[in-house]
């Protein structure tokens, strides 16, 4: 175990390296650099996060994050309004608005079914998708999810629960490896991806 010359400065650290990625020596590092600052810098630093924490919310109709009850995407008259895209998180959501391909609206969806990580579609927001589609026009749901099994596991299982509600059921193109997911796919990729759309069935039979 590390000795620190400072109680503070080890409960820092500990703090830091709770975050994804981020090793005791990387949150060490971390921890130094924030020392050379400027204390307004650091609590400007603080402050955001804790308000991050405690303010923002999640768009009631697509569950993206959202600084409003309804966030800046659904709210916009200019999006499309009959097209669904299907995505895993909040980074999938920027990921795509980078491409400037899509001009529908998200359906986020807080995670994929995963038996191995003990998540079930109850763990998701699956019913409020089915929920969505049942009381507004869609008439296309584009399923934007990871190229893995369990991506493909969660395609199948909301495209049976959409089944006989006459929306068309889409996948974006397979121009993304297996394995892969949408943050690290580069912007050209997954634009083509996203235009490039196929119907879902055609999909389950390679």
């Amino acid at each position: 175990m590390e000795q620190y010359p400072s109680k503070l400065l080890e409960s820092a650290v500990n703090e830091l390296s709770k975050l994804p990625g981020i090793g005791r020596k990387s949150a060490l590092r971390m921890a130094l650099h924030l020392l050379k600052k400027h204390p307004e810098e650091v609590e400007a630093l603080a402050g955001s996060i804790s308000m991050m924490a405690k303010e923002i919310k999640f768009c009631s109709e697509c569950h993206c994050i959202s600084d409003e009850e309804i966030c800046h995407i659904c709210s916009n008259p200019k999006r499309v309004r009959d097209i669904l895209c299907v995505v895993e998180d909040i980074r999938d959501v920027i990921a795509i608005e980078k491409t400037g391909q899509f001009i529908g609206l998200y359906h986020v969806l807080g995670g994929i079914i995963s038996p191995m990580e003990g998540i079930a579609p109850a763990d998701l927001t699956i019913e409020s998708l089915v929920t969505r589609c049942g009381t507004s026009q869609i008439r296309e749901i584009i399923l934007a999810l990871p190229a893995t099994i369990e991506g493909d596991t969660t395609n199948y299982y909301i495209s049976k629960k959409l089944d006989g509600k006459g929306i068309a059921l889409t996948i974006i193109a397979r121009g993304i490896s297996f394995g892969d997911d949408l943050e690290y796919t580069d912007e050209v990729t997954l634009g083509r991806s996203i235009l490039n759309r196929q119907p879902y069935a055609h999909s389950l039979h390679p």
